[in-house]
Order: C-alpha cells, then sequence, then structure tokens
C-alpha cells in the first residue's frame, strides 16, 4: 500500500551516457531508434525522465544539434510527453563553454543538464553562464545544475544570492563520486550534500556508479529527493549481475520503493516540480 504522506519519487534514466559502447554491453543504446525503444521500455518500468547523450559515427561523445533533433524526434514518436526529455550539455573534454550552450540553443530542448564547473568554473565565466540562464528562462528550459561535491552546491547557493541565477529555485543532481574505472558510490556518499549546514534546493536528483546504484537512489528516495539511474554510470544489478536492460535498473528502484509504500511521479508531476 502506497503511503500518501510520502512526496512522489521520480526516476530519470541515464540509458548511454558520452563514455561506454555497445563493447560495454549490447543493450546500451546509440542510435536514435535504439534510444526511442528504451525510452519506451523505461517508461513502462516507472522512469518519468530520460537524459540522453548522443554519439557520432565513431561513437564518440557529441553535442551537435542535428544529432539531437533526430533522437528527440525519435524519442516523442515513441512515448509523447509521457517521459521529460533532458539533453546533457557536458564537455566530457571535447567542447569549450561557448559551444556547450551554444548546442542548446540550437536544439531548444525541453530540459539541460548543466554541470556548474564545465559551464561557470570562475568568476570571469560568471556573467556569460547568467546570461545563458537567463535565457533558458525566456525560452522556458528546464535546468538541472550537475553538482559534483558540496563545494560546488555552496558556490551555485552563493551565485543565487548575487543574483546571477534567475530562478528562486533550480533543479540539481548530486553526483556521488566520478567517472573513474571502478568508482563504486555508497550511499553514505549523500550524507555531505545533506548535511546541517548545506544549501537546500527544493528538487534535488542524485545519480551513483556501480552496483549500489539502487541503494544510493533508496537512500535518496527516502531522504526526499529523486533518482537517476541507468548504464551511463552502472551496468550491474544490486545482487552484482550484469543488467539486461536499462529498464532493469530503472525496476531495482522502481519495485522496492513501491514495496516500502513510495509513489512514482510522473512526468506531468516532474515538470510541475520544476516549473516547466
Amino acid at each position: 500500500m502506497t503511503d500518501p504522506e510520502r512526496r512522489p519519487v521520480a526516476i530519470a534514466v541515464a540509458p548511454n551516457g558520452g563514455r561506454r559502447t555497445q563493447a560495454d554491453h549490447p543493450a546500451l543504446p546509440l542510435t536514435p531508434a535504439e534510444l526511442a525503444r528504451v525510452a519506451a521500455e523505461c517508461r513502462e518500468a516507472g522512469a518519468a525522465m530520460i537524459h540522453t547523450h548522443v554519439r557520432d559515427r565513431d561513437g564518440a561523445h557529441l553535442l551537435d544539434a542535428e544529432a539531437y533533433r533526430a533522437a528527440i524526434a525519435a524519442i516523442r514518436a515513441e512515448v509523447g510527453d509521457d517521459l521529460v526529455l533532458q539533453i546533457t550539455s557536458e564537455s566530457l573534454g571535447r567542447y569549450r563553454p561557448e559551444e556547450q550552450m551554444a548546442v542548446v540553443r540550437a536544439v531548444r530542448p525541453e530540459a539541460v543538464s548543466l554541470a556548474l564547473r564545465e559551464l561557470a568554473p570562475d568568476a570571469a565565466a560568471e556573467p556569460a553562464f547568467a546570461e545563458f540562464l537567463s535565457w533558458l528562462k525566456r525560452e522556458r528550459i528546464a535546468p538541472q545544475i550537475i553538482l559534483y561535491a558540496p563545494e560546488e552546491a555552496v558556490r551555485l547557493a552563493e551565485m543565487q544570492q548575487r543574483g546571477l541565477v534567475p530562478w528562486d529555485e533550480i533543479p540539481v543532481i548530486f553526483v556521488l563520486g566520478r567517472y573513474v574505472a571502478g568508482q563504486t558510490s555508497l550511499p553514505a556518499d549523500l550524507l555531505p550534500f545533506l548535511a546541517p549546514d548545506a544549501p537546500r534546493f527544493r528538487s534535488w536528483m542524485v545519480c551513483a556508479f556501480g552496483r549500489h546504484e539502487a541503494a544510493c537512489a533508496l537512500a535518496a528516495a527516502l531522504l526526499g529527493g529523486d533518482v537517476r539511474v541507468g548504464f551511463e554510470n552502472n551496468l550491474h544489478l544490486p545482487d552484482g549481475r550484469l543488467a539486461g536492460s536499462n529498464a532493469d535498473l530503472v525496476r531495482a528502484v522502481a519495485e522496492p520503493l513501491a514495496r516500502t509504500g513510495g509513489r512514482l511521479a510522473d512526468a506531468a508531476s516532474l515538470r510541475a516540480a520544476w516549473g516547466a
């Protein structure tokens, strides 16, 4: 039985990322058709959002408007508005901040993830980032700020206080770990982001690395957050077996959440929470 007093939890799926290939897992989606099929499977498993990367012809990470448009069209044809569709602006060491922002301006997606450390690495970069955020707000594009450390959360809160962020509340995602070989996150890695003296964000999400991804996600859900899972950061089920699909990783969170009285948010409620 669900508990009506507990807030619904949004599950986002990150099905491919920019690093892994089908040599890592044959079900990792790369083409628009593959992404669309995975989107439908994950929607049925309980996802409310898909976080999408696109690749070039050699399978490398790509920020390209036409490639994004093709992926978005395929996903929308398959699932309609049943998923919030977020693109990434992450550089993976290949793109400058101005190129990252330019692809978002060209695509005009529903939502976009933005790494604070990439787009505003220092004070000199803050004015351009602030102008970009203002453009996002005018265009009604939902941002989600990627925070890799509690210190970045403090900096984002300070930027809000200085008027550089044109929202009173802005969605964030806490990354529990780094993109390095063998990285395995643990639920306790979330605690520094939620320390008593840490900034508070009304809409926060967590992503984690490795086989304890589901445990980290469930901890976040119980503490009031939303969650992101998928092949971008993890290929394994909680018991260590290789997951058969991204949908398996969504179910690894959705099913125990339901068994403990939790409720899943749908795309419409996530859009409302984000003010989109």
